[in-house]
């Protein structure tokens, strides 16, 4: 049957990452392609005894919440939030089922076909997707180690007038990328006395490794809160399967964004912002996250080993300085896609770069994930990837 499908839906893409998982669940198959947080570190016992708070809370636990979401878990958020110098109000902040659903809010109150969003290059496919299903035209920021390189930002957002720019300063997904203190307030100067707005995703701020270290987010910069939106997450510091971020920023935005999440699914689960609530509240959390510091830090370096090993002019990598992501380039010639098939044959997967750029991908760079594998498995897996990458046949190179 021929059927009849909404125009825009053939600006929907598949993510490449999720099709590269479903490959991935043979059993032989040692996978740093997903961004999956360490289930051996998982706070199980805590998340259990955190529902069975909701639960002898009473019936009401169990009703239809706000679309705004939970108003203590909010109120956690706000006291979270101000930790990093950002200074809002629970009635200015949505809960979200996940920051995944902030990004597609923002680009539905935001995007006509045609609109231009300005991103890094690379940046997180996911967005890109969300981005392009709305029909926009997504225009790359040229890009150094310290960030967007603000000549070449001036020049865009002159000549596009965008809508908005989207961006990830801090540990970026897929480069591990941190912005420099001085770009990230040329970035917001910038915007605003062109008066554009930014999306910051900051889902890795919390998986820092260097504490002597300071990097402060660009919505702290926007004290009149006119032009940052500020999005987050807890999948990374408590669990994903509880799909709770948030997102706050211009009080206009935020309440369209809310009147859009009414529309799309009436708000998040209820019941597992009570049980967040009630895990912030009892447990220490702070102490959670400076253990998945140095478990991911440990891993890291372990897996960093190996590339300097095989590097020999092969292969370069920044060591991340948090997040769960290395980025990987290699020379020109080879083909990363194509190498995939290989790598997956041997029992280990990584992601392709080329998804994550915007118009002109580089097939010679992969991802790969340090957080998901134990440090036995991160040997195996990369002694299994190592072999490939220094036998690479000649279907992998770009001829």
């Amino acid at each position: 049957m021929n059927y009849p499908f909404a125009p825009q839906t053939k600006n929907y893409e598949s993510s490449a990452v999720r099709d590269i998982l479903k490959v991935t669940q043979q059993g032989h198959v040692i996978s740093f392609a997903g961004g999956l947080p360490a289930e051996d570190i998982f706070p199980i016992e805590q998340v259990q005894i955190a529902y069975e708070k909701v639960f002898a809370s009473g019936k009401s636990s169990l009703q239809y919440g706000l679309t705004e979401g939970f108003i203590p878990l909010r109120e956690a958020v706000q006291a979270k939030m101000e930790k990093r110098g950002i200074f809002s109000h629970p009635d200015n902040i949505l809960l979200t089922t996940g920051s995944q659903q902030v990004i597609d809010l923002f680009s539905r109150i935001m995007l006509a076909p045609g609109d231009v969003v300005l991103t890094e290059d690379p940046t997180y496919l996911a967005a890109l997707q969300v981005f392009r299903s709305y029909g926009a035209n997504v225009v790359a920021v040229k890009s150094d180690d310290q960030g967007m390189i603000t000549e070449d930002l001036k020049e865009k957002i002159e000549k596009y007038q965008p809508k908005f720019v989207y961006t990830i300063p801090t540990f970026a997904n897929p480069d591990g990328k941190v912005w420099s203190q001085e770009r990230r307030q040329e970035l917001f100067n910038l915007c605003s006395e062109k008066n554009v707005l930014i999306l910051e995703d900051d889902p890795y701020g919390d998986i820092q490794f260097h504490q002597d270290e300071v990097y402060q987010p660009v919505a702290a910069l926007d004290t009149d809160k006119r032009i940052v939106l500020y999005t987050s997450t807890f999948s990374k510091s408590v669990v994903p399967a509880l799909r709770t971020g948030w997102v706050t920023g211009p009080a206009e935005v935020i309440k369209l964004m809310t009147q859009a999440k009414q529309m799309n699914d009436l708000h998040s689960s209820s019941l597992d912002q009570q049980a967040l609530y009630y895990l912030l509240r009892d447990f220490n959390l702070d102490s959670h996250i400076a253990l998945i510091r140095s478990v991911y830090y440990e891993r890291m370096k372990l897996m960093k080993e190996y590339f300097d090993k095989v590097g020999s002019g092969l292969f370069t990598c920044r060591e991340p300085k948090g997040g769960m992501f290395m980025w990987v380039e290699g020379n020109e010639e080879l083909n990363t896609t194509a190498l995939l098939g290989e790598a997956v044959k041997k029992g280990v997967a990584f992601v392709p770069g080329a998804p994550f750029y915007v118009n002109e991908p580089k097939h010679n760079t992969f991802r790969v994930n340090y957080s998901h594998s134990t440090p036995e498995k991160i040997k195996l897996g990369m002694e299994r990837l190592v072999d490939v990458l220094t036998s690479v046949p000649v279907a992998t190179k770009t001829i």
